[in-house]
């Protein structure tokens, strides 16, 4: 698993190699975290190609365990994801619409969109 570690003004995070598969199963997620352990960091920034085969389908799970497992160790996930990259479950848009309200789990359609999240 290939994961950059990025500083900008007000963010430390981790970033997954864009366009590249790096959570194949849902237990990947432990690595993400190792990784944001070892780096004091307390973001990450994921590509949607990043991410496992049926994350953005809410009925397959990937999504909620992944995010309850962020959430458990109070680490913010943002996702770049360009328009008409994937397929979001009716169930996963209705999810956006609620993770909004909170700052633990965003998706964005650019890099920019996300780091300006993280930084807020």
């Amino acid at each position: 698993m290939e994961l950059n570690w990025i500083t900008e003004p007000g963010i430390g995070a981790v970033e997954g190699p864009a366009g590249q598969p790096l959570l194949t199963t849902v237990a990947d997620v432990n690595r993400v975290i190792e990784a944001c352990w070892s780096h004091h960091v307390g973001a990450i920034i994921l590509y949607a190609a990043n991410l496992t085969p049926h994350f953005f389908d809410l009925s397959s799970g990937e999504a909620g365990t992944i995010l309850q497992k962020l959430q458990d160790y109070q680490l913010r996930l943002a996702v770049v994801c360009l328009p008409g990259e994937v397929t979001l479950s009716r169930w996963f848009s209705d999810l956006l619409a609620e993770e909004q309200r909170g700052r633990a789990f965003g998706v964005f359609p650019s890099r920019a969109d996300a780091l300006a999240w993280l930084a807020q």
